[in-house]
């Protein structure tokens, strides 16, 4: 009997797809089937035995060298290094309760998505591009439809990482997961209440910061870049200032 699994359905949601990819490909390398050294199967090839797409793919291989469990030789493929440990740093819900802890992450994300966006217009390719472009329509068509576009929000700065074409930026956004976009928090405390109208307009505003950092990644322009990011966090994290001086007051 093969012991291939079975394809998943294509119904299922994409971060559920990459966990059980992740999951999948965990197994073989654990009970030995792809032993250290090993060169995983090519995108394609996943795609076609698991019936999920390339976004899928690339997104559990993140989690997997993450987790130690592979690594990518640029222009050679991806390789098993064994049965690691996940890396020491990463940040659990626990790490986001208070607005505090969500300002220390804009300030942690504004030190290394700011250089990310510069090298990002340095280096990145025509399919970079066409995966920005990607989620930033599907932000815009979630704020059409009044909702918040967390997934979206994050799978933008997602894409810019994976554009440096180092993967430690694109594994870091990968470790610390969508909870980053503050947003986020509230969405979870606050799941039944309807978007107000100040907050549609926050959003508005945010698409158009992504857009002046995707117009300068695309010109080419890393200061631009640079500084559009920093604009960009910078607003998000003087924001949350202003709501943490409310709590407090």
């Amino acid at each position: 009997m093969s012991s291939t699994p079975p394809p998943v359905p294509s119904r299922r949601k994409p971060r559920t797809l990459a966990l059980e990819l992740v999951d999948a490909l965990g197994d073989r390398i654990r009970d030995g089937r792809l032993q250290p050294g090993d060169k995983l199967p090519t995108e394609a090839a996943i795609m076609g035995e698991f019936q999920v797409s390339r976004t899928v793919v690339r997104e559990a291989i993140s989690k997997l060298q993450a987790s130690g469990l592979v690594e990518t030789r640029h222009g050679i493929g991806t390789f098993v290094i064994g049965v690691g440990e996940a890396p020491g740093f990463k940040l659990g819900p626990d790490q986001f309760n208070t607005l505090r802890d969500v300002i220390s992450v804009l300030e942690l994300r504004i030190g290394v998505e700011t250089e990310a966006a510069a090298l990002a217009a340095q280096r990145r390719s025509a399919e970079n591009l066409a995966t920005m472009r990607q989620a930033l329509d599907a932000f815009a068509q979630a704020v059409d439809e009044r909702r918040d576009a967390v997934g979206a929000d994050f799978q933008f700065h997602l894409e810019i990482a994976r554009a440096t074409q180092n993967n430690h930026f694109a594994d870091m956004m990968t470790t610390l997961g969508s909870s980053i976009i503050p947003r986020a928090r509230l969405t979870q405390a606050e799941p039944a209440q309807p978007m107000s109208d100040e907050r549609l307009q926050y959003l508005r505003r945010v698409n158009g910061e992504h857009e002046s950092i995707f117009d300068a990644i695309s010109a080419g322009d890393a200061d631009g870049a640079r500084a559009a990011m920093r604009t960009h966090l910078a607003n998000s994290r003087e924001r949350r200032r202003r709501a943490q001086q409310r709590e407090e007051g």
